[in-house]
């Protein structure tokens, strides 16, 4: 016997009295049967539904040849009467992701021409694809038009249709169906086969955002996020930005303008300390002149950095030129010598030192996972 599909009745409905049909001991639970159930079960998409039967916790909800199977924690007793009450949080939350999505899917089909071609409801955030290029710009102008059809508040009509009244409608689906269909129509923006559980007017999804569109196969796939899940993210990013603004004291519609600024300051003072540098780097080159081979420790600073220095003290030494950069057991190097041959000391170097690294005969840059004196024993014998 199929059971009877409360959630189409009234998607609303968060607890429901049935009887326990069967009950039998599974891996991890108890698969029990309802003679009817408000919980939906996984499909279409849509993440099954969790809560509570009599005094166990519902795990998971399936469905098979139209009868719907709760995994629950513990066992119930065939033939009594249970109470079950649905976790509503999670099911509305369900209800306004997967209503965001028909919304936005049948404004994106219709411009486009296209198909949805891919839907996932995670935990996170909702998942489409399409088979067409779909320009971030343009994304937000439809953007723009899903909140506008959720503000207008429009009644959803969902009903079941077969035969020649199926094939009149004009209506999305990945697949040929046949039987009773179940058309969802979100009037003015979407008509589509679903299995799913929605909200009962489009201005109970609250409000549809959309995260980043990226490519995709031959086509594109939209992140969104739609009712709380959308005003948590953005109360989300208006606190951080409250933040960065307090930061760098300006106003909180200012901060682009504020971290502008300090990126700018920051760029100046890079060039500034990259001068420095290369005054200090020059004075150091002008007193290891004619030294020969000479081996520098320095305080942490860029591979970049470490390279240039190296290079200025390598062009007046004589010799081989090796500097190490850093503290403790790890430290950056750069090593260069005019006219030299350092494949075989890098070798060397990497394979007693823990280090990595290479480059050219005259020039090799990397790093080393080694103590001080260990690095000193090593050139001391080379």
């Amino acid at each position: 016997m199929e059971t009877e599909k409360l959630y189409y009745a009234d998607p609303f409905l968060t607890e429901f009295d049935a009887r326990v049909l069967a009950c039998e001991a599974v891996k991890d639970g108890f698969a029990v049967v309802l003679d009817r159930t408000a919980f939906y079960p996984e499909g279409g998409g849509q993440p099954y539904d969790t809560g509570m039967l009599g005094g166990a916790e519902v795990l998971d909800v399936h469905e098979r040849a139209g009868v719907i199977t709760h995994k629950c924690a513990s066992p119930l007793p065939v033939g009594e009467t249970v109470h079950g009450r649905l976790d509503w949080a999670r099911r509305f939350d369900h209800m306004q992701q997967h209503s965001g999505e028909h919304i936005c899917s049948g404004l994106i089909c219709a411009r486009y021409g296209c198909d949805n071609v891919g839907f996932h409801m995670g935990a996170e955030s909702v998942t489409i694809d399409f088979n067409a290029d779909i320009p971030w710009e343009e994304l937000l102008e439809i953007e723009a038009a899903a909140n506008r059809y959720i503000y207008e508040d429009h009644a959803i009509d969902i009903q079941l249709h077969r035969g020649a009244e199926l094939d009149a409608i004009d209506y999305r689906s990945k697949k040929p169906l046949e039987g009773d269909v179940r058309i969802v129509t979100f009037p003015g923006a979407d008509c589509c086969a679903c299995c799913g559980t929605h909200v009962v007017r489009s201005g109970q999804v609250g409000i549809v955002k959309f995260l980043s569109v990226q490519k995709f196969r031959d086509g594109v796939r939209i992140e969104l996020l739609s009712g709380k899940r959308a005003h948590r993210y953005l109360s989300e990013c208006w606190a951080q930005d409250v933040r960065i603004a307090q930061a760098l004291s300006v106003k909180s519609n200012a901060s682009f303008a504020g971290v502008e600024r300090v990126l700018a300051e920051l760029s100046a003072l890079k060039q500034r300390c990259a001068k420095l540098e290369e005054s200090v780097f020059a004075q150091t080159a002008a007193q290891y002149e004619g030294k020969g081979d000479v081996l520098l420790f320095e305080d942490e600073m860029s591979g970049e950095s470490v390279r240039r220095l190296c290079d200025a003290v390598a062009e007046t030494c004589g010799g081989r030129c090796a500097v190490f950069a850093g503290a403790g057991s790890a430290w950056k190097y750069a090593i260069g010598q005019r006219g030299g041959d350092l494949r075989a000391l890098t070798k060397g170097l990497n394979a007693a030192l823990s280090g990595r690294g290479g480059g050219k005969p005259e020039f090799v840059q990397g790093s080393v996972g080694a103590e001080r004196e260990a690095i000193e024993a090593f050139f001391a014998e080379k």
